[in-house]
């Protein structure tokens, strides 16, 4: 009895198993999986980059601390900035109608020739009294006249006189004081006895004279009558480079030469005026040596020119025809035209 109780249980499971089966089989649709589409990658347009706008600001450089390096330090472009100063005002002198002044101070000559006279013409305001100095060629004062304000003024001049004529006409005192200068060219008399001639004007005309002249090992002797003098001309590089004695030859008392000196062959002792200079002075014989020749006597001229501070340069005839130029003070001595 039991196993026919659950039989139709069994046959209706088995049915409702059955209809559900084909419930889903007929419900069920197929689907074929296709590929999956390949992403399209779209360029985004972006903006041109412009230089110094579209830059991303970056931070300076930090820059390594200066330091002296003992160099030369820069020099500014336009040099060091001014000092400010705060100056003080200054005051401005008021303009004086009645002042001194000089009106003119001239001559009427363009030059004077040395030995004439030349006429000095001056006025002036403002003064009772005015004063012209004469200078010499190193502008110190050595001739004062007092004069008037107004005038005229001869003056002489010098044979002996070169280059220029230079006055002063002053007037007035203190703040007032007030001076012009004047310039009288001095006309040259004289010619030089050799060419080419200097360009200075000589002191005088040139004068012939008697010149005994000697070569030396060290340079040379020269005697000039019209002076009296003997000349000692070195050329051993030491100074002075000339010296200049007086002639104390006298030919009755002094022997030509010294008989118990005997100089080398080949050389020579000095004799008379010379000789008597030459034995006398150690120093001259021992810069100058012994004489290469015989001396040689002869008519030549002498001329000068002035010098600084009073001093002249001296041109003598050498012996052999050249011309001889002797600085001041020994300064120098050279041969300056052939012979």
């Amino acid at each position: 009895m039991i196993a026919r109780r659950y039989k139709p249980n069994l046959i209706f499971l088995s049915l409702l198993f059955t209809l559900l089966l084909g419930a889903c089989v007929a419900a069920e649709t197929i689907v074929i999986p296709t590929a999956q589409p390949t992403a399209t990658i779209t360029p985004t347009v972006t903006g041109t980059r412009r230089p110094g706008v579209d830059v991303t600001p970056s931070a300076p450089p930090t820059l390594p601390a200066l330091t002296p390096t003992g160099g030369p330090s820069p020099t500014p472009l336009f040099g060091a900035a001014a000092a400010v100063v705060n100056a003080l005002p200054t005051s401005t002198r008021p303009f004086n109608p009645n002042a001194p002044r000089i009106e003119f101070f001239t001559t009427n000559v363009l030059s004077v020739a040395p030995g004439d006279v030349v006429t000095l013409f001056w006025s002036a305001r403002g003064a009772d009294t005015a004063q012209i100095y004469r200078l010499d060629s190193g502008g110190n004062r050595t001739q004062l006249w007092n004069v008037g304000p107004d005038g005229q003024l001869g003056v002489d001049t010098g044979r002996s006189d070169r280059g220029e004529l230079r006055f002063v006409l002053s007037i007035g005192e203190g703040v007032d004081a007030v001076e012009v200068d004047l310039m009288v060219p001095l006309s040259c008399p004289d010619t030089w006895f050799f060419t080419p001639s200097p360009t200075a004007c000589p002191t005088g005309p040139a004068a012939e004279t008697q010149l005994i002249e000697e070569p030396f090992e060290r340079g040379r002797m020269l005697y000039v009558g019209s002076a009296n003098l003997v000349y000692a001309l070195f050329n051993d590089g030491f100074e002075p480079a000339w010296v200049s004695l007086e002639n104390r030859y006298d030919p009755s008392i002094h022997p030509e030469s010294e008989p118990s000196f005997q100089p080398p062959p080949g050389l020579y002792q000095p004799l008379r005026v010379l000789g008597f200079t030459w034995r006398g002075n150690d120093r001259i014989r021992s810069r100058l040596g012994l004489a290469l020749q015989p001396e040689f006597s002869y008519q030549g001229f002498i001329q000068s020119a002035p010098a600084t501070n009073g001093t002249e340069r001296l041109y003598v005839t050498s012996a052999d025809g050249s011309v001889l130029e002797l600085a001041p003070a020994g300064e120098s001595w050279q041969i300056i035209t052939p012979g």
